[in-house]
């Protein structure tokens, strides 16, 4: 964590000794009484806090604002539902690499079960995000949504400037020949299996110009910090 974040500023200035965040002060980083770390607010202020009491009820820290929560990049990522295990890292590392949105698809080749994980339905995909802004030492998490089809996904297909699929099927463009492309952007990264016949039309129709990464098949999550750093490189950003 380069950063800890709260999704509110902890009342009275005490981190609960079960907080998760406490024991990763405690037991990871290993500060003290007198030593300092960076925190923040989700969305909002960040700066330095100053232990003044480790306890049984907790950590107390004295906070010194610093900045406030910086802009995301003008990227959306539109991915297809994958295993849990996989979609948690596609989470952390796309939070960590600043876009503004992702939009998790239900696909047609995806196994159903994936859209009703305990990932989802309990909320736990939040951590995730979490964990990315923390990565990242930044405060800011991007919008988040889910949504059952492609057909769904580009419905308003407007509200993107640039719209890439990625797809090792169709012929397209190699991503780094992308020429500095206008904002805001959505890639389109398919599922284990990829993107169905069906989909590829939705997206043509869409106005999504076709791309890839190479010859060879890469995992989701392989391919989806591949082509935003790639993309992200294009726009100047990396």
């Amino acid at each position: 964590m380069n950063i800890i974040l709260f999704e509110q500023m902890p009342l009275s200035n005490r981190i609960p000794t079960d907080d998760f965040r406490g024991q990763h002060i405690r037991k990871v980083l290993h500060l003290a009484t007198g030593d300092t770390f960076t925190m923040g607010v989700v969305n909002g202020v960040w700066g330095i806090a100053t232990i003044t009491a480790m306890g049984t009820d907790g950590i107390r820290y004295r906070f010194e604002e610093k900045g406030k929560s910086e802009p995301l990049y003008p990227v959306t990522l539109l991915v297809a539902q994958v295993r849990p295990i996989c979609m948690k890292r596609i989470l952390r590392e796309a939070v960590s690499l600043g876009v503004r949105s992702i939009m998790v698809v239900g696909a047609d080749t995806a196994e159903r079960s994936y859209a009703e994980a305990k990932l989802w339905s309990t909320g736990e995909y939040r951590k995730y995000l979490l964990d990315g802004a923390m990565q990242s030492g930044k405060t800011a998490i991007p919008q988040f949504s889910m949504v059952d089809s492609v057909d769904l996904a580009c419905r308003n297909p407007d509200q993107w400037q640039t719209r890439l699929l990625l797809d090792n099927v169709t012929e397209g463009e190699p991503l780094s020949q992308l020429q500095s492309p206008a904002t805001p952007v959505v890639l389109a990264v398919g599922p284990e299996r990829g993107w169905s016949g069906r989909e590829r039309l939705v997206f043509d129709n869409a106005g999504f110009s076709h791309h890839s990464l190479g010859t060879r098949v890469l995992r989701t999550e392989t391919a989806c910090s591949a082509g935003l750093a790639v993309l992200m490189g294009r726009m100047g950003i990396l």
